[in-house]
């Protein structure tokens, strides 16, 4: 587990501190008084970042900020005073915020700026920039968020890292580069990604207030403008970031299944039928699979739905290592799953069926009375796909049916 520090002499703010960062998020956390303690634990230990006070019995002019700094540690600073220009000269220095300690709301706040910053290592941000200097001014304070940075000098070649870098959240493109300037790149991104694929937020010393309604018109999500200041950059960054992860789980949301997580029956005919359609039209080779749970009613109604459940769960986690990235799977409701696997011959898509129906007739399910169960799955599979996705899916469903006819625990296929 991740580690994070907190310097503080007043030990009743500490304690309380590191109690709410234990009960609210996954660190563990350990608290020096003083300078000389806090040494000591940095000597020992890594940390995700330190908490530090400004003002220690051993350290009362904050010597301790240059300190875990020179250790190329994060620092979150905290202090009671509110002078603006010896504020303004700590932000100088490369921490990541300056946070008043002057009640609840403030270690609430900490408490966030924590749990946004731990999020932020699953983003990866895309600074286009021509300017050298402002280019690594940008990505250090954007790893110092705890972001995973790529920085690029215009417009063409940060089309060109799109293109190979699949999972950036956020592009912060300037306006004027050479070759093709930020307006520029901004609407061809938005060509082909949404707001709810990627946030874009532009930046420009430019003076006229239109171009900030420029951007916005042609699809940045935001627009800062230079010079700025390290609390706002960083406020409109993980306002973006937020915004973009909102977005995102209301759409996993209603594409994915409650209960096991996978696609469910609404997203599988969204995405399978423009590809169903290219996939026959161009000649490529998939094969679509209807699996049901044998006897499942009978589980329910012998254990419960809470086994009933586990079932479900134990089956979708099997079939999720059946499936390559590619390939689609999705619950269809109750007991019943869809697997479309691509760039297959029949052959290798029936063999591969089967394997799948062995794996489930071989695996033991655990109860949490120490009995355990076996169940096995019959399959009706479409190894060649020709007329509409409705009646492929269909033809499954028939054939399907004739696996539990015939005995259940089997594969039919055209």
């Amino acid at each position: 587990m991740e580690k994070i520090l907190v310097v503080e002499d007043n030990k009743t703010l500490a304690k309380l501190i590191a109690k709410k960062i234990n009960l609210e998020l996954d660190f563990e956390v350990e608290v020096a008084y003083n300078f000389s303690e806090a040494k000591l634990f940095l000597k020992r230990y890594e940390y995700f970042l330190t908490l530090v006070d400004l003002n220690l019995p051993d350290a009362p002019n904050g010597e301790i900020v240059d300190y875990v700094l020179g250790l190329k540690n994060r620092v979150i600073v905290l202090s009671g005073n509110i002078d603006k220009e010896f504020r303004s000269n700590m932000l100088k220095k490369n921490i990541i915020d300056y946070v008043n300690k002057g009640g609840i709301d403030d270690i609430n706040f900490i408490i966030n700026t924590i749990s946004r910053l731990k999020k932020n290592q699953n983003h990866k941000v895309l600074v286009v920039e021509d300017s050298m200097i402002f280019r690594k001014q940008m990505q250090g304070m954007l790893e110092n968020m705890f972001f995973k940075v790529i920085t690029v000098a215009h417009g063409e070649e940060a089309l060109g890292i799109l293109e190979s870098v699949s999972d950036i959240s956020l592009v912060l493109t300037d306006y004027h580069m050479p070759v093709m300037d930020g307006l520029e790149l901004t609407i061809a991104i938005r060509k082909k990604y949404t707001k709810n694929d990627l946030a874009i937020i532009s930046m420009s010393n430019d003076l006229d207030d239109d171009t900030t309604a420029l951007f916005l018109k042609n699809g940045a999500n935001d627009y800062i403008k230079k010079p700025f200041s390290k609390e706002e950059f960083s406020c409109r960054i993980n306002n973006s970031i937020e915004a973009l992860e909102n977005i995102q789980a209301i759409t996993n949301h209603a594409n994915r299944d409650f209960l096991t997580g996978l696609y469910n029956r609404r997203y599988f005919f969204e995405h399978m039928q423009p590809y169903f359609e290219a996939a026959t039209a161009d000649g490529q080779r998939f094969a679509i699979g209807i699996i049901n749970i044998d006897h499942f009613k009978k589980v329910n109604d012998t254990f419960g739905h809470k086994v009933g459940d586990k079932v479900i769960n134990t089956l979708a986690d099997i079939l999720r290592t059946y499936v390559d990235e590619d390939d689609i799977l999705a619950r269809f409701g109750g007991e019943e799953f869809c697997i479309v696997l691509k760039n297959r011959t029949p052959d290798e898509a029936l063999s591969h069926f089967e394997n799948l129906r062995e794996k489930v007739q071989d695996t033991t399910i655990s109860l949490d009375d120490e009995q355990k169960i076996q169940i096995t799955i019959s399959l009706g599979v479409i190894l060649n796909p020709e007329d509409t996705l409705n009646e492929s899916i269909s033809q499954a469903d028939m054939l399907l049916y004739n696996a539990k006819q015939n005995g259940r625990n089997r594969t039919e296929h055209n």
